[in-house]
């Protein structure tokens, strides 16, 4: 308890400043998932509270993200349909489906298995970011453009036949199920049959006419009828939204520009009484737990959607530990998986049980936590108990939110999640894989191929075929370059090579010596990455050995670049001894060769390394 309020007026700034950056973010997933804004705020309310009480990354701030919100409206949608269009008929299945995702995560960190998730390759998780992006982007561009599908007579029209063969077909197998037979009972069939009548019909065609477009291709199928029916105010409302956000950032980052997106452009709308289209409608007051999530509890039900939890678990166990790597690399400390996962679980469960929408750790707002001066989990706890009292006392205020305003802030959300870095090195990635005359990266393969799976078809299929592609490709490579086992050795096991046993002693403490053997791929990054903590406080030069470094892939090289940029940070003198012929060329295609290490500080022997080591190196100690 001591420990937890050791660091109070950081934790209140970080948790806060998180906690209001997450409040725009958490309506618009709520709303984009299709359960409402409600949903997404309860979800940041109680994913962000237990998750930092229970979890093992101080720093983390968790909610509704990007990627989990773009899986769980795949759910939403696929089980509303099965319940005929109906929400509240559809949300014990859905919500049943959320609270076993926690359960799940729980139990992935009582098995210890957050430690494999580093064995997911760089390609993967970039193709599978920039899906997300594209996932969002395309599907909120229908109500930033003031279109919404059920509402569209003419399209609903088209779905009117299907939807009164639907009903008929409903009403055959209702009476089949009661062992009611047409022919001996026709009167009960004619009393039914009125059930066929146009309200009917049309809340059915409403309901087909929205599952017709839903997802990704459904919004570019119906692309064409939206930009005949814009409405100019809902995307005046949606630009305007874009363009603050990302213009303000230029002026200052100390208030998040999305926040005053939100607050400019639906003040100006609610004041001016601009006749646009609100957010539902949120409810006040206290969130109520779904009991009939446990009451109405029927196991065929859920069956089907077993697997479906366990890919959302695994999603967001992806999602929350890829935050925390990078809150341990902020703050310089380690995080535990395990533990991780299991805060993440209990946030889910819970939330699930308020009907909130499913969670992870949020990269953006896990670093303004920190930035802000959160160094405890007290931070993540003020930032839920923040949105709590938002809900509370401004529940009504909130109602009134433009629905474009948060469609451009999801766009924005979109665009940001994309992976810049990995799409920008499609072109320099060596081209190792010849299909007939023709030569193709492994790495860039496997990016597009998840990208466009997860984009176009299913997000959990394409991160699984591309990590088949990936392990298949990658045994390949390890076949042809070495049968040698991957060995990244930690200080403890550091021994010096033969030709260092008269390295001079005088400069023992100032000269840093690492031994790269084996190839430095993406199972091995993570103990690559003690490197730093490996050197001494008098260490002012590092030699890293790579003579037994056969094979470097995008994952190891991104891994060395943030290594190095670190050391260069620190004044840290880097120089590398027998880069062989793979690595090196991975190395100069991205510039880490001269940029970060110039020419001059790579030497083909250790005897040549020494000479200028004896030339420039001064003993300090």
């Amino acid at each position: 308890m001591k420990n937890l309020f050791s660091n109070l007026k950081g934790d209140l700034f970080g948790g806060i400043t998180a906690g209001i950056v997450a409040l725009p973010l958490a309506l618009a997933f709520g709303v984009s998932s299709g359960l409402g804004p409600s949903a997404g705020l309860y979800g940041a309310i109680f994913i962000s509270f237990f998750a930092a009480l229970f979890g093992g990354t101080n720093t983390q701030i968790s909610g509704p993200t990007a990627p989990m919100t773009a899986v769980s409206m795949v759910i939403i949608a696929g089980i509303i349909a099965i319940y005929d269009g109906s929400v509240e008929k559809a949300l014990p299945a859905i919500l049943t489906v959320f609270l076993l995702a926690g359960f799940f995560q729980i139990g992935l960190g009582l098995l210890g298995l957050g430690k494999y998730i580093r064995y997911i390759p760089y390609p993967v998780v970039s193709g599978f970011m920039t899906a997300i992006g594209l996932i969002i982007i395309i599907t909120q561009i229908l109500p930033a453009l003031g279109y919404y599908p059920k509402e569209d007579e003419t399209f609903v029209a088209q779905f009117k036949p299907q939807a009164e063969e639907l009903i008929l077909e409903n009403i055959l197998r209702e009476e089949a199920g009661e062992g009611i037979l047409v022919l001996e009972d026709f009167e009960e069939t004619i009393k039914r049959s009125h059930e066929v009548n146009d309200t009917s019909i049309q809340e059915e065609a409403k309901t087909l006419a929205q599952a017709a477009a839903s997802g990704v291709m459904g919004a570019v199928k119906v692309l064409p009828k939206a930009l005949k029916n814009i409405n100019w105010l809902e995307l005046i409302l949606a630009l305007a939204t874009i363009i603050i956000i990302f213009g303000f950032k230029r002026i200052t980052t100390v208030i998040p520009s999305t926040l005053v997106g939100l607050i400019v452009v639906s003040g100006v709308a609610y004041g001016f009484g601009l006749d646009y289209r609100a957010i539902e409608q949120i409810p006040e007051g206290l969130p109520i737990p779904r009991l009939e999530i446990f009451t109405e509890f029927e196991l065929k039900a859920i069956t089907p959607y077993i697997f479906t939890a366990l890919t959302l678990a695994l999603l967001g166990a992806i999602d929350s530990l890829l935050t925390s790597v990078v809150a341990d690399n902020m703050t310089k400390t380690k995080h535990r998986p395990n533990k991780e996962l299991v805060g993440q679980g209990i946030g889910n469960s819970i939330a699930a049980i308020f009907a909130g929408l499913p969670g992870a750790g949020a990269t953006i707002r896990t670093v303004i936590n920190i930035n802000s001066g959160g160094k405890t989990k007290l931070s993540g706890m003020i930032a839920g108990v923040l949105l709590l009292m938002i809900l509370l006392t401004l529940g009504p205020v909130a109602s009134q939110i433009p629905a474009a305003v948060l469609a451009g802030i999801l766009i924005t959300v979109g665009i940001s999640v994309m992976d810049y870095k990995g799409l920008k090195a499609i072109p320099s990635l060596p081209k190792d894989i010849k299909l007939g005359p023709i030569k193709l990266s492994s790495e860039v393969i496997i990016m597009l191929v998840v990208m466009g799976l997860a984009t176009f078809w299913d997000l959990i299929y394409a991160v699984g075929i591309g990590l088949v592609i990936a392990s298949l490709m990658f045994m390949k490579k390890m076949g042809d370059l070495t049968a040698e086992r991957s060995d990244v050795k930690s200080l403890e096991k550091e021994k010096a090579w033969a030709d260092e046993a008269d390295f001079p002693k005088n400069l023992r403490e100032e000269v840093f010596i690492k031994h790269l053997k084996g190839p430095l791929f993406f199972g091995s990054t993570s103990e690559f990455q003690v490197l730093a903590e490996q050197i001494p406080d008098t260490a002012s030069t590092v030699i890293i050995r790579m003579d037994r470094m056969q094979y470097m892939d995008q994952s190891g090289l991104y891994t060395l670049e943030d290594i190095l940029i670190d050391l260069r940070k620190s004044n840290i003198n880097v120089l590398f001894v027998d880069v062989l012929k793979q690595p090196r060329y991975m190395m100069e295609r991205v510039d880490v060769i001269p940029d970060l290490i110039p020419e001059e500080h790579i030497f083909d022997t250790f005897e040549e390394c020494l000479i200028w080591v004896k030339e420039n190196v001064k003993d300090e100690v």
